[in-house]
């Protein structure tokens, strides 16, 4: 693989400069683009990222994959039919004709750089959760997927599950009367190890594998599926499988287009170990317009044996719906119930109850060729995980904190304004 991409850096900045200045607020649905693929037309999908998800996401039928760790990438490649284009800059594969879309499953801090520069390339992108790091990055996201027209779809797979379209209609539809309070807990709590600085192992592309992050030297407890403990890569439990059922809950409660007017977190590191995110954590959120509160608690305590979920708390009723990502279930009165020809319907995907994963992926195919809004779009995304972005802010800060949904900043707390966004290691910006 000689040359450079005719992608290149300068493009990609200058572009991303124009993307920062258009609106936040992606439409109900998008415009149909010259050339898409046709209901009869191969989409051809390149791959960004092959470690868990990335490998999950896989079919044969790819046209190109980016992984940063050699070893990876061969064993991806040998899931491929054909001659797919390899690669472990992600530039080259977004400079090819054949990528009609990508799928985007590298670590969080690069979700943000790469999808912008995918919809600046002229692609779809299906990008796993968390959706960014940063509110700065949440914000260009929206902003590109709107400036080029852009199928997005976020990789929260729960709003494609059987079990969380019936507890939406339940709630949605007033069978738990007037909602004041959701609780979310999560039994886990990760606390770490040492491990030891050295050198990369020589089929990974560390400085690659970092890119926009800030460096720090290698370490085995640092890479690959342990990014998530670590603020600068990730920014633990709450942004990894809290962005599950913190989905849920805000579809549920109708709130996809706004956010809480507050944020307060407590919790504390691990007592050793390089881990730097919260081992234990507790949060609340107020929300207005309706009035309720929403927590987490980490580790909570189970409801049912049910380690991590939410329990809603109506006047009415309560109800409790586990998980949020494949595995989501609810109780029976509300996979059992039925909404009236005008209550609230949300769409059924087709397919197997068991695999939410293959029905929200399918969602976001479909789209492309439809150009309708998907399930999970970039803007709900976004606002989802600015639920845990705020939380981690406050953790860090150690104080309460009023949030403008509207603005989408902390209110007269410059201070706090400060982290929305987060430097990037040159030559990398956004």
């Amino acid at each position: 693989m000689a040359g450079k991409p005719k992608l290149s850096r300068r493009r990609f900045l200058q572009a991303s400069a124009a993307t920062l200045a258009v609106p936040t607020i992606l439409p109900s649905g998008v415009l149909a683009q010259p050339g898409r693929p046709g209901a009869n037309d191969r989409i051809g999908i390149g791959y960004i990222g092959l470690g868990g998800m990335g490998n999950n996401h896989l079919r044969p039928d790819a046209v190109a994959l980016c992984e940063v760790d050699a070893n990876r990438l061969a064993e991806a490649a040998k899931r491929v039919e054909g001659n797919p284009f390899l690669c472990k800059d992600y530039r080259y594969l977004l400079d090819r004709q054949d990528v009609d879309a990508v799928m985007i499953a590298t670590p969080d801090h690069w979700h943000g750089m790469q999808t912008v520069h995918a919809c600046q390339a002229g692609k779809d992108v299906y990008v796993e959760k968390p959706t960014c790091r940063t509110i700065q990055e949440g914000q260009a996201m929206v902003n590109a997927a709107k400036r080029y027209r852009r199928i997005v779809q976020v990789g929260a797979q729960g709003r494609s599950h059987l079990n969380a379209h019936a507890a939406c209609e339940f709630i949605r539809n007033g069978q738990l009367g007037r909602i004041s309070r959701v609780e979310v807990w999560h039994e886990n709590n990760w606390t770490g190890g040492w491990g030891e600085d050295t050198a990369p192992p020589p089929e990974l592309d560390w400085d690659l594998w970092l890119g926009p992050a800030r460096y720090v030297p290698y370490n085995p407890l640092r890479c690959h599926f342990n990014f998530r403990w670590f603020m600068d890569f990730g920014g633990g439990f709450i942004r990894d499988r809290g962005n599950h059922v913190l989905s849920i809950v805000m579809w549920c409660m109708n709130q996809d287009h706004t956010g809480p007017i507050s944020v307060e977190a407590t919790g504390a590191p691990a007592r050793e170990g390089i881990f730097d995110v919260p081992v234990t954590m507790e949060v609340k959120w107020e929300f207005k317009n309706p009035d309720w509160t929403l927590t987490w608690s980490q580790p909570g305590a189970r409801y049912n044996n049910i380690y991590w979920g939410a329990k809603y708390y109506g006047d009415r009723d309560t109800l409790i719906v586990s998980g949020g990502d494949g595995g989501c279930d609810t109780e029976p009165k509300a996979k059992e119930y039925r909404p009236p020809a005008d209550g609230v319907h949300v769409p059924r995907m087709p397919g197997s109850q068991n695999d939410a994963g293959a029905r929200h992926r399918q969602n976001w195919l479909e789209c492309i060729r439809t150009r309708a809004r998907p399930v999970m779009s970039i803007d709900i995304g976004y606002r989802v995980v600015t639920l845990a972005i705020i939380a981690n802010i406050s953790y860090l800060l150690g104080r309460s904190l009023n949030w403008d949904p509207v603005a989408q900043r902390f209110s007269g707390d410059e201070e706090a304004n400060r982290f929305l966004a987060q430097p990037y290691r040159a030559p990398w910006h956004l």
